[in-house]
């Protein structure tokens, strides 16, 4: 990275003017909110090449998902403590609204399992006899207020709020739900009357087993049911190896399972129920044909005092569900996603939802996944299964009548097993980080001895707790080096060229090759920006090193009277004085220069300039004169801008660079020198008559690095120990 005429490269930075970033940002703003407005409608960008083969493919997907979304919607509302139909509204208008506002061809929208429990455990609390509301009254409320907030949450693009969560913590309250909602349904699964499905999930359990004498024939519906349902899942997977050809053929089958089972089951309490005045099964009964419950809310300030408590839990699942079942199959099928514009379809969904009487919904995985492998094209697709759901609110509700219960339970059962993350996802977090496992085992227990609201909450806290903590007491290192050449078969004179690899002191790996830095020069090597929660932290920890392992500039005590309260040296005699100060001299722990790599500091605020300022001041009042600080691989130009500001750019009078100071010696020059003070050395025995090191102004020039005009910023680690040994041989 030189010149042809041998000079170096020097890196010259405009000064940083906020004030023109400000009119610039300005000087664009129109065209900013232009963008900003159109992408709330992505369907402008695709809806012109519309086409056949993008209809037939929408067509097939779409009547496929609706196929699967009528059993689940009904069964859904009922975990909801809802009647059935309102899991149809909810699927209908999530469907159909999604493809204006989404940019994700998978995702599927309507109820799910998670949040249908969540909405269940609100209304059993709020909807009580003597509060006056009722149940849909309730689940149409949190609709409205977790869309309007999910909506402004994508308006204002903080969909990055969404990464702060990390995947154990949702793999954790899912699966707490997901047992939450399966153990509820076993007692519907018995046909069992006498089992209170609102209490906590390790009462519900503890009521199953003492209830079990009371089962009833429904047992016989859902076990048969369930059975049926594996069967298909584990046959289908079973052909489609056996058979690879027709794999898309077992696909169909196998997504045909919950319709065939409540087609059949209820075919048969149909049957059971000829020349009686009351099925001898639980059915679902009367489902009202339309929408029935269409309307503007009726929410006032008391309904949403009762369920404010609950909205955080509504709007963190509404998000997280949707956002990253979206984010995954976009990786899967290899398109992208926008985030704040997903949450943005999820709230508008909602908001219109509502008005509809849907109850709060959200993205579902298996649906997706379904959706995603019957070969849609298009967001259009979730219109054609909500035309599905439509006909089905039309024309087939009376068939709804004699759909048994436990039916509907199996068919819960099995389909919230995919939420359930298995032994491999927990040993998968014990190697890897078994704080992550702690917080997706606390989120399971608070799930199932709580409810899912408590367990969100636990798991969402532990992980920004613990994100803190690592902001806050990262991670750091005193860097050692090791050379790239081993050092025998290197000319006596010429070691100031091996370059070395810079590692942790105590690197578990390499420390019994680790080679100290020079003497006088501490290596020292952040791991995380420095900015105000750990800027104390780092501080201290370079201050403690300094003192526990470079002299002090103050002369060891002579009397008691003279030592510090915090002084553990021991006295020394004032005749043995000046021999102690001159072997402390020859020791080499006498402090010269700084190094700090920054290459993993992205982001430095006043606090954490203020501390190397703090720290700057301490370590030269502690070694008694002033030590040089070198900053290697600084990340950006603002990084670099503070760090002028605060007067590190410009140390000991210095402004120029080494460079400036030494006259650049040519490289064939350098090398004749080096042939003629080795020819010398031979003349004198082999002593060499000069042990001055080779500057670092040749050495960073030979490298081929570019140079910073500020002499004590550095291209890379190697050239700011080099600088940081040139001064330290001077000091």
């Amino acid at each position: 990275m030189t010149t042809d005429n041998n000079t170096p490269i020097i890196l010259d930075y405009e000064p940083i003017s906020y004030l023109k970033i400000a009119t610039c940002f300005f000087r664009k703003l129109p065209r900013h909110i232009k963008e900003y407005l159109c992408s709330f409608f992505p369907i402008v960008y695709w809806i012109h090449r519309y086409n056949l083969t993008w209809f037939i493919s929408d067509v097939i997907a779409g009547v496929t998902v609706g196929i699967v979304v009528v059993p689940q919607g009904m069964g859904y509302a009922k975990i909801a403590n809802l009647p059935p139909e309102y899991g149809l509204y909810s699927s209908f208008v999530g469907l159909c609204i999604y493809c204006f506002f989404g940019t994700s061809k998978d995702i599927s929208i309507g109820p799910t399992a998670v949040m249908s429990l969540l909405v269940g455990q609100t209304v059993a609390n709020v909807a009580t006899s003597g509060s006056g509301y009722t149940g849909p009254q309730v689940g149409v409320a949190m609709a409205l207020f977790g869309g309007i907030i999910a909506a402004a949450i994508g308006f204002i693009r903080l969909g990055i709020l969404v990464d702060f969560i990390p995947e154990p913590a949702i793999a954790g309250f899912m699966t707490g739900s997901s047992l939450t909602i399966a153990i509820g349904q076993y007692p519907k699964l018995f046909g069992m009357t006498g089992v209170n499905t609102h209490d906590a999930t390790y009462l519900v359990f503890g009521n199953f087993f003492k209830h079990l004498p009371d089962t009833h024939l429904d047992v016989a519906f859902g076990l048969v049911g369930l059975f049926v349902l594996y069967a298909f899942r584990f046959g289908t997977a079973y052909l489609g190896k056996k058979y690879p050809r027709y794999d898309k053929l077992w696909f169909f089958i196998n997504i045909m399972r919950n319709g065939v089972v409540v087609i059949f089951g209820t075919l048969i309490a149909f049957l059971i129920h000829i020349g009686k005045n009351e099925s001898p099964i639980s059915i679902l009964e009367d489902v009202p044909a339309g929408f029935t419950a269409m309307g503007v809310p009726k929410v006032d300030t008391n309904l949403l005092s009762e369920i404010a408590g609950t909205l955080p839990s509504v709007v963190i699942i509404l998000i997280l569900e949707h956002v990253a079942i979206a984010k995954s199959f976009g990786r899967r099928n290899n398109y992208k996603i926008n985030a704040d514009q997903e949450i943005i379809a999820i709230g508008v969904a909602n908001i219109i939802g509502c008005f509809f009487g849907a109850y709060p919904n959200t993205g579902s995985f298996s649906r997706t996944a379904i959706k995603a492998r019957s070969g849609v094209r298009t967001p259009l697709a979730g219109v054609f299964s909500g035309l599905v759901v439509l006909l089905c609110l039309y024309v087939l509700t009376p068939a709804f009548y004699y759909i048994p219960d436990a039916i509907l339970a199996a068919v819960i059962i099995h389909a919230v097993q995919d939420l359930v993350s298995g032994p491999k996802f927990v040993q998968h977090l014990w190697h890897i980080n078994p704080l992550e496992l702690f917080t997706f085992v606390a989120a399971v227990i608070i799930t199932f001895f709580t409810n899912v609201e408590y367990g969100i909450y636990v798991s969402v806290g532990l992980s920004i707790f613990f994100m803190l903590i690592r902001i806050a007491r990262p991670r750091y290192a005193v860097i050692g080096r090791v050379p790239k050449t081993d050092e025998k078969y290197i000319d006596k004179q010429q070691t100031n060229d091996i370059e070395y690899v810079y590692v942790k002191e105590n690197h578990p790996t390499l420390r019994d090759i680790v080679e100290p830095p020079p003497p006088g020069v501490l290596i020292f090597r952040f791991d995380e920006s420095l900015t105000y929660p750990n800027a104390g932290f780092i501080s201290d920890k370079i201050m403690y090193y300094v003192q526990d392992n470079f002299t002090s500039g103050r002369p060891p005590p002579t009397t008691r009277g003279e030592r510090a309260w915090n002084d553990r040296r021991p006295l020394v005699k004032k005749e043995d004085l000046e021999a102690v100060l001159a072997e402390r001299e020859a020791s080499g722990r006498k402090l010269k220069a700084i190094v700090l790599d920054f290459s993993a500091v992205n982001h430095l605020d006043s606090t954490g300039v203020q501390a190397l300022l703090d720290l700057r001041l301490s370590i030269n009042r502690y070694v008694g004169h002033e030590v040089e600080w070198h900053f290697a691989s600084l990340a950006t130009p603002f990084i670099r801008h503070a760090l002028m500001i605060a007067g590190f750019g410009n140390q000991n009078g210095r402004d120029s660079h080494p460079l400036e100071l030494i006259p650049i010696v040519p490289p064939q020059l350098q090398q004749q020198q080096r042939q003629q003070k080795q020819h010398h050395d031979l003349e004198s025995d082999g002593r060499s008559t000069d042990n001055s090191p080779i500057t670092t102004s040749i050495a960073d020039h030979e490298r081929g690095v570019p140079i910073d005009r500020a002499p004590f910023f550095h291209w890379d680690l190697e050239d700011a120990v080099r600088a940081a040994t040139y001064a330290a041989s001077k000091g």
